[in-house]
């Protein structure tokens, strides 16, 4: 996976080199026929902008860290966490995500250490108009750039906090620039040759305004995996309002819910969603829950469920639901039996 290697001597020449090849000089109009290959989304984007779009936004009071020596990955997240209400300066994050036998960040550690600094990174759609659309919503948004060329690359990751649509450009915290402002079809260019990959970090009550459902799974996964349960919930809980009947995020939620020792909240969570989708696994963690907390026909009403359930469409669920079936019949005929009294 490839690494940062922005503030290197050699990427400013790089930059310097690029703007030249992609004729950003006034001499090289006679290019522009050319130019327009490998811009297909700035021509959409252009050519039909989404409705709600601004003509020209700033995200003004975002954060700056200019950036030095291969550090670009920590001033980056340095930036967007300082965005999310979560400040913490690139020095600290240097010694999170820089891997000095890399010369660089790798997008996992980028994602990973957003998450331990109780903010949840989602890798948005590879297209152009959802970036802009995630800034329009306030969300400062990631990018990793190949300011090089494609069998000599020069990543470099910077931060989308602006667009002009009129003059056809970008607004990036990059380098040594607060507001570098990169035509668009350079940057897709750039963006392209490094993967159409971007990503936020938001707080763990906020969701992005574009990322897929899979994506915010993902995200929310990665984090419940970094964070202490309390905010693993709130995660799940922003989720559930978008998607209240995905299975994955329902089971997340009342899962991280019961983590944070918080039995009842998970069982309404395990409850609502059962009855939504009929998920054996809802069905099957909310008789366990019935019968921790004593409820026999709860319980046993939601583990005969888990088990047609599993029988009928969830094949690999049925070995569990058929367990945990068992173990509240014991449970229940334990409830039941008289004991003996005292021997004589």
């Amino acid at each position: 996976m490839p690494e940062d290697r922005g503030g290197r001597p050699a990427g400013r020449a790089a930059c310097l080199a690029l703007a030249i090849a992609l004729g950003l000089s006034s001499g090289l109009s006679g290019c522009a026929s050319w130019l327009d290959a490998g811009t297909a989304q700035t021509q959409q984007l252009l050519g039909a902008p989404p409705a709600q779009l601004p003509r020209r936004l700033l995200l003004a009071d975002t954060p700056f860290f200019p950036q030095t020596e291969l550090q670009c990955g920590p001033a980056t997240l340095a930036t967007l966490l300082g965005a999310a209400g979560r400040p913490v300066t690139p020095e600290v994050l240097s010694g999170e995500v820089f891997l000095p036998g890399r010369g660089g960040s790798l997008q996992i550690e980028m994602l990973a250490a957003a998450r331990r600094h109780d903010a949840v990174s989602t890798v948005l759609p590879p297209r152009l108009d959802a970036l802009l659309q995630e800034v329009a919503a306030g969300h400062p948004v990631g990018v990793m750039l190949n300011l090089g060329l494609s069998l000599v690359p020069l990543w470099h990751f910077a931060v989308v906090v602006g667009h002009d649509l009129d003059r056809e450009e970008l607004v990036l915290r990059s380098g040594q620039t607060r507001e570098q402002h990169l035509p668009l079809r350079t940057f897709e260019r750039t963006w392209a040759r490094a993967g159409h990959w971007a990503f936020v970090a938001l707080p763990p009550e906020a969701l992005p305004a574009t990322a897929s459902l899979a994506a915010v799974r993902e995200g929310r996964i990665g984090f419940e995996r970094a964070a202490p349960p309390a905010r693993a919930v709130a995660a799940w809980q922003a989720a559930a309002t978008r998607w209240p009947e995905d299975v994955v995020i329902g089971m997340g939620l009342g899962n991280s819910q019961v983590a944070a020792g918080d039995p009842v909240a998970a069982r309404r969570s395990f409850a609502r969603l059962a009855e939504a989708t009929d998920s054996a696994a809802a069905w099957n963690n909310l008789a366990s829950l019935h019968l921790q907390a004593g409820d026999m026909a709860g319980a046993r009403r939601a583990a005969r469920q888990a088990v047609l359930r599993a029988a009928a469409a969830e094949p690999a669920m049925l070995a569990t639901a058929q367990a945990t079936q068992a173990e509240v019949e014991a449970a229940s005929t334990a409830a039941t039996t008289p004991s003996a009294g005292p021997a004589r």
